[in-house]
């Protein structure tokens, strides 16, 4: 560790005012227009995939022995298939997908889809064995033996399945939370192997598929065009910033029990299009690390050539960070989110935060215009628990704003539909950001809406696994 050249949240020195002032970041806000644009698109979409297997299939195929057990197997996986490449594209960072919907609603979105494709598709590898099984009058385990070892691809797509299933398990709630997220997201990334591999079969034995050239190119050209914006987001587009920047490690500083800055130096951050309350995915390459990148909200603004992320220690990666040393080079991604101002509908805001969800809010803070006069409630269990705590208190007075610490238990301190308007009495005109831990964040979003504040001004980020 060594003495810091910048500190954050100090006042500005005159020449700090004469900077070049940040890049503008594209405006990451909701947009209606564009969020339904991309369902209609992917409506469409389904709507094409269904057109093709239904008009596949003869009619006299449907009345021959096992005929509608093999057209049902067809439709589950067409339908499965499409829906697992919608999966990927929610989580491939696409930049105007992500400003519609933030990576919080884009990962809310990806969870709730995920079910789906995974069970169409066990479903379809059933269907097929039950019907072609029933076609040549022959047991269930019998006839999957024989299109596993006869069939061109059938192998290595049931291979595909069981990586699919075995995600599946692992991203239940329930494992999910009994597992280091290193080991989790290690497994997670095994779903872009599954769907390689299974994509030959399909265009092998699929009826839609079997004779049909058209049909096999436009389907070809939607799995490669899948396949080349996840490389183009997820590491063509990361590894351009990271070079751009070079970002490394300057110091790290402790801020409070199991909570450390990281300051960084790199180059042209004037150009860096970031907003307060965004976050990146870091990857710190060293020993050890440089294999994960994980998710950090920025703890303040960029002051060139320095950025700051604050991080609580609550698993291997973040209780490593404690022992970066200086001079450790820096790969990142994004920046993702639209934890931003520039989400907001009224002209007054409530920001709401608990724990290490503080750094969020506090850069966001940040870039609130001065005389915005926001409310900042900071739920803690003890005085400890709070960091950062002299940069916000300058930072709501200098926006001539207002500060709750409420420190105790859930009990003692409650943010209710009873507490929260009596601490706010304007909440009616206001927009609400809420950022901590996924249960506090839950609860909060469904006390607003008890109060009758529409979707719309609620914005929420969830650190969560």
């Amino acid at each position: 560790m060594s003495a810091s050249p910048v500190a954050f949240g100090a006042p500005k020195s005159p020449a700090d005012r004469k900077r070049k002032p940040l890049r503008s970041p594209a405006a990451p806000r909701p947009r209606p227009a564009l969020a339904g644009l991309a369902l209609l698109v992917a409506g469409a979409g389904l709507g094409a995939t269904l057109a093709v297997t239904i008009t596949s299939q003869p009619s006299s195929q449907l009345s021959a022995r096992g005929g509608l057990l093999t057209y049902a197997g067809s439709l589950t996986g067409m339908i499965g298939t499409y829906l697992a490449l919608i999966m990927v594209l929610l989580v491939s960072r696409i930049p105007f997908v992500e400003r519609v919907a933030g990576q919080d609603g884009l990962l809310r979105l990806h969870r709730a889809v995920a079910p789906w494709p995974i069970s169409l598709l066990a479903a379809h590898a059933l269907l097929l064995t039950l019907g072609y099984a029933e076609a040549a009058r022959a047991g269930a385990w019998h006839e999957a033996g024989v299109l596993l070892t006869r069939y061109p691809d059938v192998l290595t797509a049931t291979i595909g399945l069981g990586l699919m299933c075995l995600i599946g398990v692992v991203s239940v709630r329930a494992v999910r939370r009994r597992l280091r997220r290193e080991t989790w997201w290690l497994i997670h990334l095994w779903m872009y192997l599954a769907l390689a591999i299974s994509f030959a079969h399909v265009i092998v034995l699929g009826p839609a598929f079997v004779g049909h050239p058209l049909t096999q190119v436009v389907w070809s050209v939607a799995w490669a065009a899948t396949a080349g914006l996840v490389l183009c987001y997820r590491v063509g587009l990361p590894l351009v910033r990271s070079l751009r920047h070079r970002l490394t490690v300057t110091e790290v500083r402790p801020e409070g029990p199991g909570v450390v800055s990281v300051i960084c130096t790199g180059r042209r951050l004037d150009r860096l299009a970031v907003s307060g309350g965004q976050f990146f995915c870091w990857r710190f390459l060293t020993r050890g690390m440089w294999w994960q990148a994980h998710p950090y909200s920025l703890s303040a603004l960029p002051q060139p050539p320095y950025l700051r992320l604050t991080v609580k220690a609550v698993g291997d990666h973040s209780s490593g960070l404690a022992s970066i040393r200086p001079g450790t080079k820096i790969a990142i991604e994004g920046p993702y989110g639209a934890f931003t101002r520039y989400a907001q509908r009224r002209p007054r805001a409530l920001l709401v935060a608990a724990g290490i969800g503080v750094t969020a809010l506090r850069s966001l803070l940040e870039d609130l215009p001065r005389g915005s006069a926001p409310v900042v409630l900071l739920r803690l269990s003890q005085p400890a628990d709070l960091v950062l705590g002299a940069e916000v208190r300058e930072l709501v007075k200098h926006r001539r704003g207002t500060i709750h610490e409420l420190v105790g238990s859930r009990e003692e301190v409650a943010i209710d539909e009873v507490s929260l308007p009596r601490l706010v009495p304007d909440l009616a005109q206001r927009d609400v950001y809420v950022c901590g831990p996924e249960g506090f964040v839950a609860s909060i979003v469904d006390t607003a809406r008890n109060l009758g504040i529409p979707d719309e001004v609620i914005h929420h980020e969830a650190f969560a696994l």
